[in-house]
């Protein structure tokens, strides 16, 4: 039998245009490629998501992840900061949007502002990371006072406190630049024991329940949990404070070094902090002054697992305390009477001073009465 040249010839040409349609550089390749385009697609939006803060991340080992609030934050460009009554954030004072940053206060003398959120925080677990800048003109301890970072029942409260109200509820974190009791010690002629020495600028916390006040003369010594030096004044990089609460724990960290990492600062088991409060950041100067900027405020939410020892341990509290830590005791102010409840008061008050007026002028007559019996 004869082998068909031209036959095997077609047969083998067929053979070969399928195959190079089902090789690489035909309709596979080319499906495969759309494939890949799809999943980088959707990979990429996954990671969008992720950095925006639209989805969970996850928070050291254990099984913790953190969600951003939105309402509870900001950020460039700053569009939730205003007066009006749909904005999430409030100015207040000296307090002014700028395009990179919002300046509490300028580096100009008796100037106080501060930024409120309008929206109560009723998360359970939280972290707010806050980016800010402290610089200015003055030189080594000629610059003042350094600003404060608030969770507090009150908000847009104005005070001698690094610009908010003093004998605040709830908790501070303050970032002082200038050593009162340093100074004031100084001109007395006294001289530090170095157990007792700081050095400025220093993070301290505060937790109050309305009944305590910040004592500026000693820099606040008398009533803080905790602090820690830290050199945030005129750098060159980015400077974040971060305060975490979780299971009744505050730990406050800085990473203040342009090194990207955390350290710590105080740690404080057993604070007991109200759900409802508000967070705000001021600032306030006076003979001396600086620019005090906050970048952003970030909040995150933290979810936590919680055993059922813990969650009858850890039921809402109504006033902020910390454990073995006596905090005086604040009377409540009695709550204003009622039409009703003042007319009656004031209707039995009138009716017993003529009651006791009656009687009164009885007990005198009657006496009268008796001495002339006896005169006679």
């Amino acid at each position: 039998m004869a082998w068909d040249t031209g036959r095997a010839f077609n047969e083998g040409t067929a053979v070969g245009k399928m195959a190079a349609t089902l090789g690489p550089s035909g309709w596979w390749q080319r499906w495969r490629r759309r494939l890949s385009a799809r999943n980088g697609s959707r990979m990429l939006l996954l990671l969008l998501l992720l950095g925006s803060g639209q989805g969970p991340r996850q928070v050291g080992a254990g099984q913790t992840f953190e969600y951003l609030k939105r309402e509870h934050s900001l950020s460039k460009p700053y569009q939730g900061v205003g007066t009006g009554s749909s904005s999430l954030w409030n100015l207040m004072g000296n307090a002014m949007v700028m395009t990179q940053y919002i300046r509490l206060t300028p580096d100009m003398q008796s100037k106080q502002g501060a930024l409120w959120n309008r929206v109560p925080c009723f998360l359970r677990d939280w972290e707010l990371q806050v980016h800010f800048k402290i610089h200015g003109q003055g030189k080594k301890n000629l610059h003042g006072d350094g600003l404060a970072i608030w969770y507090t029942k009150d908000r847009m409260q104005p005070g001698p406190v690094f610009g908010n109200m003093d004998k605040f509820v709830g908790l501070g974190v303050f970032v002082d630049t200038y050593p009162n009791e340093e100074k004031q010690q100084e001109a007395q002629k006294r001289r530090y024991s170095p157990g007792v020495q700081r050095v400025f600028p220093y993070i301290s916390a505060m937790v109050n329940n309305g009944s305590l006040s910040y004592d500026h003369e000693r820099d606040g010594r008398p009533t803080e949990l905790g602090g820690c030096t830290a050199i945030v004044r005129n750098l060159h990089y980015d400077t974040f404070l971060v305060i975490r609460y979780v299971k009744r724990h505050l730990t406050i960290m800085m990473d203040i070094d342009g090194k990207h990492e955390w350290r710590d600062c105080i740690e404080v088991p057993g604070v007991r902090l109200p759900r409802g409060y508000y967070f705000g950041t001021s600032s306030i100067t006076g003979d001396l002054s600086d620019n005090h900027d906050v970048i952003s405020l970030k909040l995150f939410e933290l979810t936590v697992e919680r055993t059922p020892e813990e969650e009858k341990l850890h039921r809402d509290v109504f006033l902020p305390s910390v454990d073995n830590m006596k905090l005086p005791e604040v009377t409540a102010p009695l709550p204003p009477l009622s039409g009703l409840a003042l007319f009656l008061i004031v209707f039995f008050s009138l009716v017993f001073s003529v009651f006791a007026i009656v009687i009164g002028i009885i007990l005198y007559n009657k006496w009268q009465e008796q001495s002339r019996k006896r005169f006679y």
